[in-house]
């Protein structure tokens, strides 16, 4: 068996949290500032060990893009929304893909979503 690399280990870790509907976040072991999982080093003191910690996959939309006309390689999604959502129970914001938003009604900012799931192609999927 091949052995992963960190920074693939971590990618995997991230989307097998993300297919159980959970968002995988690191908890720095010096100061217990949180961060998403992707990071390596803690924003706040520079350290760099961490516990994982798995939270909900579910908050609140802050903000987000409708790409109306999908880009090539994208026409299977038809229009769809990049959202920035905060994790609930943090003060973490994730961002990910959410399929059938055509027009800013169909997304009110504060709208609850949640982790779906991961896709190759699009990423972490989101649902309201």
């Amino acid at each position: 068996m091949e052995k992963l690399s960190s920074t693939e280990s971590t990618h995997q870790r991230f989307i097998e949290a993300a297919n159980r509907k959970k968002i995988l976040a690191h908890k720095c072991v010096k100061c217990g500032h949180m961060m998403l999982e992707t990071v390596l080093f803690c924003e706040k003191c520079s350290g760099s060990k961490f516990k994982h910690v798995e939270l909900e996959g579910a908050g609140t939309v802050v903000t987000y893009t409708i790409q109306a006309v999908a880009p090539e390689g994208f026409e299977d999604a038809g229009s769809y929304a990049w959202v920035v959502f905060k994790v609930d129970n943090s003060q973490l914001r994730a961002s990910g893909f959410l399929p059938g938003i055509k027009v800013p009604a169909d997304l009110p900012i504060g709208t609850k979503v949640r982790v779906a799931g991961f896709d190759s192609k699009h990423g972490l999927m989101l649902q309201k």
